[in-house]
């Protein structure tokens, strides 16, 4: 039973590696492509966003970006857990 834990363990880990999320903020201004890890793979970020005058706004968007990101990632993971255990895993 531990060895099929482990197994099961692996593949998740697997998984969540390979996962791909998108996240965006200021309607695609921003954009945020992290793995299931939340590792950040790629930002994209419009060139009209770019403001000298307004670096805050900027700061701001990518901050909503990744954690549009991480929260997509968590539905990921949730969903992939539950579906390994057949139903929903508490504290998601």
């Amino acid at each position: 039973m531990m060895k099929q834990a482990q197994q099961m363990q692996e593949r998740l880990q697997q998984q969540m590696a390979d996962l791909r999320v998108e996240g965006n903020a200021g309607g695609g201004m921003v954009t945020v492509v992290t793995n299931g890890t939340k590792q950040v793979l790629s930002l994209k970020i419009d060139p009209e966003v770019v403001s000298k005058d307004d670096v805050e706004m900027l700061q701001d968007l990518i901050l909503a970006a990744l954690n549009d990101a991480h929260r997509k990632v968590d539905d990921a993971m949730q969903k992939n857990v539950g579906g390994m255990l057949g139903g929903k895993m508490p504290g998601f």
